[in-house]
C-alpha cells in the first residue's frame, strides 16, 4: 500500500499545487481529484489578520497513518498530501491533498476522505489573529 503513498510532507515553505498533481499521476488514472486549502480573510464572522500552524513531531508519521487507511478503503492508484507550517497570509496556500484512481467517483471520494480526516486526526494546531485583536487556537485534531 505504501507504494500508492508519494508525497507526504509537512513544510515551513510555500506549498505547489502542482507537486501535488505530479505526484498523483499515474497512467491507469482515469480521474484525479486535488484539495487546495487556502488562508481565508474570515472565520465565524471575524475577520482574520493572519494565522500560523504548528505541529507535532509526529506529524509526518501521523499524515501517513491517515494515508495509509485512505489507500485501504478505497481503490486509489497513489495519493499525496502536504500541509505548511509557520506564518501565513491571506490568500496563501495551507494545505494541499490530491488522490488518482481509475475513476472520478472514487478520486472525488478518496481525496474528501482523505482532507477530512487529515484535519480530524493529523496534530496540526491553527493559531488565528484576528483583525480585533483577539486571537484562537484551533486544533485539527
Amino acid at each position: 500500500m505504501s507504494d500508492v503513498i508519494r508525497l507526504v510532507a509537512v513544510r515551513d515553505a510555500p506549498l505547489s499545487v502542482g507537486e501535488v498533481f505530479d505526484a498523483v499521476g499515474d497512467p491507469a488514472a482515469g480521474g484525479t481529484a486535488v484539495f487546495v486549502g487556502t488562508v481565508r480573510d474570515h472565520d465565524h464572522a471575524r475577520a482574520v489578520s493572519r494565522l500560523s500552524y504548528s505541529a507535532h513531531p509526529t506529524v509526518e508519521r501521523e499524515l501517513r497513518a491517515v494515508m495509509e487507511k485512505v489507500a485501504a478503503d478505497f481503490p486509489v492508484k497513489a495519493l499525496a498530501a502536504v500541509h505548511r507550517v509557520g506564518d501565513l497570509e491571506i490568500g496563501d496556500l495551507a494545505v494541499v491533498v490530491a488522490a488518482s484512481c481509475a475513476h472520478r467517483g472514487e478520486a472525488f471520494d478518496a481525496c474528501r476522505r482523505l482532507i477530512d480526516d487529515l484535519k480530524a486526526q493529523v496534530p496540526i494546531w491553527k493559531h488565528q489573529t484576528f483583525a480585533d485583536g483577539g486571537d484562537e487556537w484551533v486544533g485539527a485534531c
